[in-house]
């Protein structure tokens, strides 16, 4: 409680001098009216406007602080017989919340975003993005972790001050990777770089971690998206991310008009996704010396568990060059669209959401959908303009018909990109479009891949 007396003090002596302020001070006291026929009155009460916005702004601060504290005083009363008390941890913890200099109150979790980094200068278009659209510094700090010692991007990071905390993999030494492999050394070390920084900042105690490269670009509403859906993450355990990535997010595949529509899959999609700190302590026992992205989405990582993602993406990426040389960058991924609207998740029901919800509703209605074929979808003879459906009963088939739709058409571990029980949701040409297995689909064929 000594904390919390010192806290009340502060307060006590910064409200007394803003009543002090605006009892003598303001500009419309009549006891200083005599001062409109001075001639730098003019410049004086400009600065003092400003000032008295100020101080405005801070009187309204302090409001907050002192209802928020009296709560907190209330919670730290005197335990009832069977009550659990909370330690002093929680306590400097909790206040710590409330006491901050410049960031707003706020409520929920702590959420880190890990900014993984290498040699890109051109990390500070990612950097300028994620502060730009922050609401709050002290919810979400931003820990940019780089590898490869670069000494160029080390001095754009560092550029940025106290708005991110800097970490470096400490472990720069080559890595030994089988013959075939040796082209692909680049992953090994993005493998371990990730091991050892979700390592490091789980250990400091935070819940749940949000997961950015240095070539993405994030969305005005990225951080409003992760603080609806991490309440999903912590109470549906057939969850094991939420993601602010659609693999098919191209324009022309999405409905531009549905920017609060989100999804399930089966697809491990990354690009921007949050976890759980129990997750990690569920793989870092076994985290893989490369490939991790393919590595998780094998069955044995995934344990038929689900992630969230939008309609349209709230990542997206700038980096065509990379350890993957630009796979897929050409073809796909300069065309996905980035959100430009902001959407208030944290207004929406997310329950729906819910595996045993969303199971009900999301698959009774793809399967009441009417059969039509590509070819009736291309040539706009479709009758009705709700969605409608196309089946797939084979790998060559389901192949077949994404090039011609121009979705991804790649498999990882069976399940293809965005699937949910193997239904890709897509839109094409202004048409809600299903592509989904029979009724009597029974699960991901390993083999199809």
């Amino acid at each position: 409680m000594r904390l919390v007396q010192q806290f009340l003090i502060v307060l006590f002596v910064s409200v007394w001098i803003i009543v002090t302020y605006m009892v003598f001070w303001r500009p419309d006291n009549p006891a200083r009216s005599h001062a409109n026929e001075d001639p730098l009155y003019a410049e004086f009460t400009e600065k003092l406007n400003l000032l008295e916005k100020s101080v405005d702004r801070q009187s309204d601060t302090y409001q907050k602080l002192i209802a928020k504290l009296l709560v907190l005083l209330e919670s730290r009363a005197e335990p009832a017989e069977g009550e659990t008390t909370t330690s002093k941890a929680d306590e400097v913890r909790e206040i710590s919340l409330v006491t901050e200099d410049d960031s707003p109150p706020f409520t929920g979790p702590i959420i880190p975003v890990i900014v993984f980094a290498c040699n890109r200068i051109s990390i500070s278009n990612c950097l300028d993005n994620l502060i730009q659209y922050r609401p709050n510094k002290k919810q979400f700090p931003i820990i940019v972790s780089q590898d490869c010692d670069d000494e160029p991007t080390r001095n754009v990071i560092h550029s940025y001050k106290d708005q991110v905390s800097p970490i470096s993999q400490p472990d720069q030494s080559d890595i030994v990777v089988p013959p075939k492999d040796k082209k692909f050394k680049g992953y090994y070390k993005i493998a371990r770089h990730y091991g050892w920084a979700l390592n490091t900042v789980f250990s400091r105690g935070y819940d749940y971690v949000i997961i950015v490269e240095d070539d993405l670009n994030v969305a005005p509403d990225f951080y409003e998206y992760f603080l609806a859906t991490y309440p999903l993450l912590k109470n549906d355990s057939s969850l094991w991310c939420v993601s602010a990535w659609n693999d098919n997010g191209k324009v022309g595949l999405i409905d531009e008009g549905a920017a609060s529509l989100l999804y399930r899959t089966d697809f491990f999609p990354g690009l921007g996704w949050m976890l759980t700190k129990e997750l990690w302590g569920e793989l870092s026992v076994k985290w893989p010396k490369a490939f991790w992205d393919d590595w998780i989405r094998h069955p044995e990582q995934r344990k038929e568990r689900s992630c969230i993602r939008p309609e349209i993406s709230r990542t997206r990426t700038f980096g065509k060059v990379g350890v993957s040389n630009g796979l897929f960058f050409e073809k796909h991924l300069k065309y996905i669209k980035l959100s430009e609207q902001y959407v208030l998740f944290t207004k929406i029901n997310m329950t729906y959401l819910l595996r045993p919800n969303y199971d009900a509703t999301f698959l009774k209605h793809v399967y009441e959908c009417p059969v039509v074929t590509y070819d009736e979808l291309r040539r706009g003879i479709i009758v009705t303009k709700d969605p409608v459906r196309i089946q797939y009963n084979t790998k060559d088939q389901y192949k077949k018909t994404t090039k011609m739709l121009g979705l991804m058409d790649d498999f990882k571990s069976g399940v293809p990109r965005t699937g949910y029980h193997g239904i890709v949701s897509f839109f094409y040409n202004n048409q809600r479009v299903y592509l989904a297995p029979n009724r009597n689909w029974k699960g991901y064929d390993l083999s199809w891949s």
